[in-house]
């Protein structure tokens, strides 16, 4: 049996011998005329195949809305989950379909009725981008500032992760929270030798918001959007990054410089280094260059690397480079145009590492 979604879940094998429904077969098919006479002679339209998906699953999953026009003047549920909790509708939205998503909305679907872990119709169609689907929700009653469970994530924070500047400002407008802020976890980190001299520790991760999500995809519309109303600039996740530090990380200089022309503290230190720090390491010239204009501290200095699990060929601040600073860096990394701007703003250039080498 095909299930959907996508998922490696083990379904049991018991339900697995259940077969599929015949009309679960046409609509996987497109065949309509088979599904028509099945459900002109009596045959259910809610009958499930093993893992609990319907006909009306698949007709949303394949977009198929003249299945689903013949499967709901049959009186099929729309509101019908599977083993996971989806629903047609959380299909349809997965897909973007907003002419899928008006017609269930339409038949009375549940736009809250969410999967087992809590992702609701509006987290997903955010994540796809579909603002019609977005704006139909909504209308429908569906809650902006809803959470799912695992990561306490947002229908803002889906949107914002993908870069969708258009169904950003559509959950601004319905309302949803520019400060909330995902859940915080805690995973233990190896780095010995590297970050932390002793070897492991616990280090926390999460607590992001919108603009912090978007500060690793780099798209500076959506940041636009979100500090245009009212997103803190200098926000911080869980483990001391600000949105301009994970801006830098992630090479987006564009989007750096951006949140630095709105405010963001150039010298924002949480998490143990700068932004100029980790421009420096990304090669970052333009940056480097916006970071000291805007009056970053050439000399401040490393106070705890990025974590072993942070590695990468390019780029990684080691427990050896502790009390360094950007000039430091620039010359252990080959990057001349860099160390020269640098000296130009006053880096002291004998700074060593707390270990000496």
């Amino acid at each position: 049996v095909t299930t959907l979604l996508g998922i490696a879940y083990a379904w049991p094998a018991s339900a697995h011998a259940q077969g599929t429904p015949p009309v679960v077969e046409a609509v996987r098919a497109n065949d309509l005329h088979t599904l028509q006479e099945l459900l002109s002679t009596g045959a259910d339209p809610d009958a499930k195949q093993g893992d609990g998906a319907t006909s009306l699953h698949w007709a949303a999953h394949r977009n198929n809305l003249d299945a689903a026009d013949l499967l709901i003047e049959a009186g099929a549920d729309v509101n019908v989950s599977n083993d996971l909790g989806a629903t047609p509708l959380w299909l349809a939205t997965v897909n973007g379909s907003a002419a899928f998503t008006q017609l269930l909305l339409e038949e009375g679907a549940n736009p809250n009725k969410s999967l087992k872990m809590g992702e609701t119709p509006l987290m997903t169609a955010a994540r796809s981008g579909s603002l019609r689907a977005v704006e139909m929700l909504l209308a429908a009653g569906a809650d902006v500032n809803a959470a799912e469970l695992e990561r306490g994530q947002t229908p803002l924070m889906w949107g914002a992760a993908q870069g969708h500047s258009n169904v950003i400002q559509a959950l601004v407008d319905a309302g949803a929270g520019l400060h909330t802020r995902s859940k915080v976890w805690y995973q233990l980190e190896n780095t010995a030798g590297n970050t932390n001299p002793v070897g492991n520790f616990d280090m926390a991760h999460g607590g992001s918001t919108a603009l912090l999500l978007v500060a690793r995809n780099g798209d500076v519309e959506t940041a636009r959007t979100l500090v245009e109303a009212g997103a803190d600039v200098n926000d911080i996740a869980a483990s001391g990054t600000s949105a301009l530090v994970i801006a830098a990380h992630s090479n987006n200089t564009e989007l750096a410089i951006f949140l630095i022309e709105q405010g963001a503290d150039p010298d924002g230190a949480g998490a143990g280094y700068t932004a100029l720090h980790a421009a420096v390491l990304r090669g970052q010239v333009e940056l480097v260059q916006a970071l000291l204009d805007h009056g970053a501290d050439p000399n401040a200095v490393v106070r705890n690397g990025t974590p072993g699990r942070r590695f990468s060929a390019d780029f990684s601040i080691r427990h050896q480079y502790i009390g360094t600073n950007a000039i430091w860096l620039a010359a252990k990394y080959g990057e001349p145009e860099i160390v020269r701007i640098l000296a130009d703003h006053g880096a002291v250039r004998n700074r060593t590492p707390d270990n000496g080498i």
